[in-house]
């Protein structure tokens, strides 16, 4: 399998994702395509529990994709290493280190569905890393499938060009194929159960003038980038396909269309056709401008071209800790060559580490080798101090790519060993987790000694206190969910700060003059000076830096972290021989607690962006439940069977709301949640 790997030219892989709300398919549609691709010999399901890319016991148990799984699969001479991303909200920042490392992604939606919460939230991530994307409607044989609705949602929800490339012949239980808009002929399903590649065929009567008004349609918008097409459209002249289908891959490759596929995973139906598109009009590495990088010693923008020859440069977007094999590091190259056993240099932490193995992933399965370069996605075995979003490459050439952002946790709770001894071992345990997922926060209550986790919803604790139990074998309780609040002020104060201290018999002195402000919610805090250079040592500043930001963490009267401040150094005095580091650090964090005390300081809770998904007859129900819990309606959308209400909720009012929806729609009700703000907390 090596020898295969590294004869791959370039412009031969395709480093896709496939994501989408959860239930839309996503993982269903990879196992199809694993099968096709002779990756897999035979269809794992879902709901068997035996999906090649939910290979967590958890995934199995639960259903639904907690980790993005990685593979790599072949079709018609052309690489494609396959992302597969959670679609649970909880398990959003799996989705953001995918979409930040892949060149193109197939977005996953569901004909009766159409564009769903998760939908709306993935691909405003794509938009962000401008990732090209093709859209595949799924489940068109169920009850409720409708194409041209999905279509339309994509551009009206999602700002985006869809531009329908195959028409289904028929919906629900009566879907047998799709009309190819570009070849006009059909591909069918039912006419030989026996050909899961489908039966190609003519345009049959009854379907010709729609594929001619559809394809009239397609030429139409394709013209806009192809002065050849519209040249040849214009003398009344047959258009190639192999024009049109360049055409449509510069402008999927441009961000300026969406092409639109449809078919049924579960029935096999359409997913060939799906992976012609992903070779025919997502990108290849080499179809996307050069990556641009931060020069760490000369602090200055480069470029890094996709050169397996130049200076290495790797991007780790993903750790994931396995009992017998340790931390494994998936790494995306944008620049150069890395090689089995050889020393690199962590630009993040200027610390070298050295690759031990370097391997293929295939879900939780491996395949050795020898080398990796631009372009390509692979994990290391090895690494010992490397975390997600850190940079490998060379010390003569210390680049920085990207870091990734990431949500702030806003859900804690409690959790405690069983017994005494195993308290360290949980410790390390937490740190482990902690290492592999941003989102996931550990401390230690200072004046309790009880250890407070925190993450991004129920599901998502949960699923971590899980691992702690059954993949690392600690044996430990938890306590109830309580909210992650966060504090801030509401006046703008100027504060002199003097401390003076004698410790070893030497003075310790310092004076700074801060001004404290709220700024914009969501804006984050900011550090300023004021002072002219030279007027005090860059060590002093860096100081008062650290004793602000230690300030900013342990907050002003509860102990959550504050938010939203501006902090501006408007004087210092200095002595030079008794002003130290100590004093500035101290009295700026002293002066940081007294400024806020004196500045109208706020309490904030997290306000939830929640939507549900219910049927019409429980719509009364669920609207008294959302705004008995304090919420307010922000909008409702009916469709066919459905109504979709958008909602902001406190989300200390939103624990157990599952069970809530459940019980007052029969189980039909589906909701999802996400942070929206912090707003000062009423009551």
């Amino acid at each position: 399998m090596i020898s295969e790997y590294r004869n791959m030219k370039l412009e031969d892989l395709r480093n896709i994702g496939i994501m989408a709300h959860i239930d839309a398919g996503k993982t269903t549609t990879t196992e199809r395509i694993l099968f096709f691709t002779g990756k897999s010999h035979k269809i794992g399901e879902v709901d068997d529990g035996e999906a090649t890319m939910d290979w967590m016991e958890q995934e199995q148990d639960r259903g639904i994709t907690i980790s993005a799984a990685a593979t790599t699969c072949f079709w018609k001479e052309k690489q494609i290493n396959i992302i597969d991303t959670p679609g649970h909200v909880d398990f959003t920042a799996e989705v953001e280190r995918s979409l930040r490392v892949l060149d193109g992604a197939v977005a996953v939606f569901c004909a009766v569905g159409g564009v769903e919460p998760q939908s709306e939230t993935v691909w405003h991530q794509a938009d962000t890393y401008q990732v090209p994307r093709i859209a595949y409607v799924n489940k068109m044989d169920r009850i409720g499938a409708n194409f041209l609705a999905v279509v339309d949602e994509i551009a009206k929800k999602l700002g985006a060009s869809p531009l329908p490339v195959q028409l289904p012949i028929g919906s629900e239980s009566g879907f047998a194929g799709v009309i190819d808009l570009l070849s006009m002929k059909e591909i069918r399903w039912d006419r030989d159960p026996e050909a899961p590649e489908g039966v190609e065929g003519a345009l049959s009567a009854e379907n010709l003038p729609r594929a001619r008004e559809w394809r009239e349609s397609l030429i139409d918008k394709l013209s806009a980038f192809s002065d050849e097409i519209t040249e040849l459209y214009l003398d009344g002249r047959d258009i190639p396909v192999d024009l049109i289908r360049k055409t449509l891959r510069k402008a999927t490759v441009g961000r300026k269309i969406v092409p639109v596929l449809c078919g049924s995973s579960l029935r096999d139906m359409g997913v060939q056709p799906l992976l012609d598109a992903i070779v025919d009009y997502l990108p290849s590495p080499l179809d996307l401008p050069p990556v641009t990088a931060h020069h760490a010693k000369k602090d200055e923008a480069v470029q890094l071209a996709c050169d397996p020859g130049g200076h290495p440069a790797a991007l780790v977007f993903k750790i994931q800790t396995e009992r017998e094999a340790g931390a494994l590091s998936y790494i995306r190259v944008y620049s150069g060559t890395f090689r089995n056993g050889a020393a690199v240099y962590n630009v993040n932490k200027k610390k070298r580490e050295r690759i031990n193995r370097l391997v293929r992933m295939h879900a939780n399965r491996t395949e050795p080798l020898e080398s990796v370069s631009a372009g390509e996605i692979a994990t290391v075995v090895g690494f010992k101090l490397t975390q997600t979003g850190d940079t490998i490459g060379s010390e003569g050439f210390p680049v920085l790519l990207e870091k990734m952002h990431f949500p702030e946790p806003v859900i804690s709770v409690s959790i405690e060993p069983r017994t005494l001894s195993e308290r360290k071992r949980l410790l390390e345990v937490l740190q482990i987790l902690e290492r592999e997922d941003p989102t996931f926060l550990t401390r230690e209550n200072p004046e309790t000694g009880e250890i407070i986790i925190s993450g991004m919803g129920e599901l998502h604790i949960e699923v971590l206190v899980t691992r702690v139990v059954k993949d690392f074998r600690v044996e430990a309780k938890v306590g109830k969910p309580q909210v992650t609040y966060r504090e801030s002020i509401g006046e703008k104060v100027t504060h002199t700060e003097k401390f003076h201290r004698v410790l070893a018999g030497k003075d310790n002195d310092a004076e700074i003059t801060i001004t404290v402000e709220p700024l914009p919610r969501g804006s984050g805090n900011r550090f300023s000076s004021l002072l002219r250079p030279g007027a005090l040592p860059e060590e002093l500043r860096d100081a008062v830096e650290r004793g602000i930001q230690g300030a900013l963490s342990s907050g002003i009267m509860y102990g959550y972290p504050a938010y939203d401040i501006g902090v501006t150094l408007v004087s210092a005095v200095y002595n030079q021989n008794s002003s130290t580091e100590f004093a500035f650090e101290a009295a700026a964090s002293l002066g940081f607690d007294n400024a806020c005390r004196d500045a109208g300081p706020l309490l904030l809770e997290p306000i939830m962006a929640v939507d549900i998904m219910c049927p019409k007859e429980f719509l009364g129900d669920v609207l008294n439940t959302v705004t008995a819990r304090g919420g307010i309606i922000q909008s409702l959308d009916s469709r066919p069977t459905l109504e979709h209400v958008r909602a902001q909720a406190p989300m200390e009012k939103m624990f157990g709301y599952t069970t809530a929806l459940r019980s007052i729609t029969q189980g039909r009700g589906t909701f999802a949640m996400e942070f929206s703000h912090f707003e000062g907390k009423s009551g």
